[in-house]
C-alpha cells in the first residue's frame, strides 16, 4: 500500500471514529477466566485474522499489578509492549477534562449550572444556555465540529495540518443546537473542546498547564502529555490501520493532535492512565458532593461502548458487567483503542489497549469480541483473579 493511500485511508478511518457509534451488547460466559485462560484470550484476539498487532493490559488490586500482553508493541522491531510505552489515548481524554472541570467546581471556581454564556459569550448566541454539567455528560446538543465538512476537508487535504485547538468549535459555529440542552444524549466531541474552554476562561489559565496542575501532579502522572503535533515521544506502542490481506501499515504518526485536543489528544502509558483512572474513578481529586453530583446515572454508552450495560455520569460511565460495576471511560482514535476502569472506590482498576481502532462502524463483530474480553478481564479483576 503507498503512502499516500495510507495517509487517505487514516484519514477516512478517522473520520468514521469522531462520528456517533451505536453500542453493543457483550457476551456473557460464566465463570471469571484464571490468569492463564486470559493470557490465551489476549493472545486469540491478537492473532486473530484482522486484529491489532499488540495489545496490553494492566490489572491491579490490593495484592499487586499484573500485566497481560500479547503481540508486539512494533511490527519492525519484535519489541513486546510494555507499561511505559506511550500510546495515543483517544477519548479517554475526556475523563481528564472532567478531572480538572470537576476539581474547579470542587474549589468553587466553577459550577455545574454555569452557562457556556457566562464563559464564553463569543461562542453563538443559541448555544448560551449549556450548561457545565450538559457538556459534561453529553446532553448539550452541540453540534459535533469533528464531523462537519469544513474540518473533514481541512483534515484530509493534510492530515497533520496544525488546527487552531481553541477555535475547532468555528467549524459548527453557524449550526443550532441539535436538540434542546438537556433533553437527550448525544456523545459529542465538542463537549470537551468547550469544557476546557470555560476551565481557561474561568481560571486565566492554559487547558495544558490545568492539566500539569491539577491532574498529573496530584495523580503522580509523569509521562503524560497534551501534544500539538503528531510525533510519539519514544518508547511508544505502535497504532496501525488493519487491513486484510494487506500487511498492517504504521499509522501513529500520520495525524497531528491539535484537531482533537481536550477530546482526545492526549499521550499516556498504561502505567500513567492506571495511576489516573485509580484516583479519577475513587474522587480522589475532589469532595464528595462532586462525586455525588458526577455519579448521577443517565442513559448513555461511552465510544465504542465498554464492557456489559453501560450509563453515563459527568466525564465518567459506569460498566455494570456480570461480575459487577467499574467507572471508566473508552475511547479510539487512529491505530488505537482504550479502556480505562476501577472499582468506584479506586481499588481495583484495569487499563484495557489494543494497537488498532476498533469500532462500531467498521468492524462490529471485532468491537462486540473485544467488549466481551474486556468483561472477562474486569471479572477476573473483581473476583481476585486479576493480579
Amino acid at each position: 500500500m503507498s503512502a499516500r493511500r495510507t495517509r487517505l485511508r487514516a484519514v477516512s478511518v478517522l473520520a468514521v471514529c469522531l462520528a456517533a457509534l451505536t453500542p453493543t451488547t457483550a457476551g456473557a460466559a460464566t465463570d471469571p477466566p484464571g490468569r492463564h485462560e486470559l493470557q490465551r484470550q489476549l493472545d486469540e484476539f491478537v492473532r486473530s485474522p484482522g486484529g491489532p498487532p499488540g495489545a496490553i493490559a494492566v490489572l491491579r488490586t490490593e495484592n499487586g499489578t499484573r500485566v497481560v500482553r500479547a503481540g508486539v508493541a512494533d511490527i519492525s522491531t519484535g519489541r513486546r509492549p510494555q507499561p511505559d510505552d506511550h500510546m495515543r489515548i483517544a477519548s479517554t481524554a475526556k475523563a481528564f477534562s472532567g478531572a480538572v472541570a470537576l476539581t474547579l467546581v470542587d474549589h468553587r471556581v466553577l459550577r455545574l449550572d454555569d452557562t457556556l454564556h457566562k464563559w464564553l459569550p463569543q461562542l453563538p448566541a443559541a448555544w448560551g444556555k449549556v450548561t457545565l454539567r450538559q457538556l459534561l455528560n453529553h446532553t448539550s446538543g452541540l453540534p459535533d465540529y469533528s464531523r462537519s465538512d469544513g474540518f473533514v476537508a481541512a483534515l484530509r487535504a493534510d492530515p497533520r495540518h496544525r488546527f487552531d485547538s481553541r477555535r475547532l468549535l468555528d467549524y459548527v459555529a453557524d449550526q443550532p443546537l441539535l436538540f434542546t440542552s438537556g433533553s437527550e444524549y448525544r456523545y459529542s466531541n465538542s463537549d470537551n473542546i468547550a469544557v476546557a474552554l470555560m476551565a481557561e476562561a474561568a481560571t486565566r489559565t492554559t487547558y495544558e498547564e490545568l492539566l500539569r496542575r491539577l491532574v498529573y501532579r496530584p495523580l503522580g502522572l509523569q509521562s503524560t502529555s497534551l501534544p500539538q503535533g503528531y510525533r510519539m515521544p519514544s518508547p511508544y506502542l505502535h497504532g496501525y490501520d488493519v487491513d486484510p490481506p494487506a500487511a498492517p501499515q504504521d499509522v501513529s504518526e500520520v495525524i497531528g493532535m491539535s484537531g482533537v485536543w481536550a477530546s482526545g489528544g492526549i499521550v499516556s502509558t498504561p502505567a500513567d492512565m492506571t495511576r489516573f483512572i485509580r484516583g479519577y474513578a475513587s474522587g480522589r481529586l475532589y469532595g464528595g458532593k462532586v462525586v455525588e453530583q458526577q455519579r448521577q446515572w443517565i442513559e448513555g454508552s461511552s465510544e465504542p461502548a465498554g464492557p456489559g450495560r453501560n450509563s453515563a455520569g459527568l466525564a465518567v460511565f459506569r460498566y455494570q458487567t456480570r461480575c459487577g460495576v467499574v467507572l471508566g471511560h473508552t475511547g479510539n482514535t487512529l491505530g488505537y483503542t482504550q479502556l480505562i476502569a476501577a472499582t468506584p472506590d479506586g481499588r481495583r482498576s484495569l487499563t484495557f489497549s489494543v494497537t488498532s481502532q476498533v469500532t462500531q462502524s467498521t468492524d462490529a463483530a471485532r468491537l462486540k469480541k473485544m467488549r466481551a474480553l474486556e468483561e472477562n478481564f474486569v471479572c477476573a479483576l473483581l473476583r481476585g483473579r486479576g493480579a
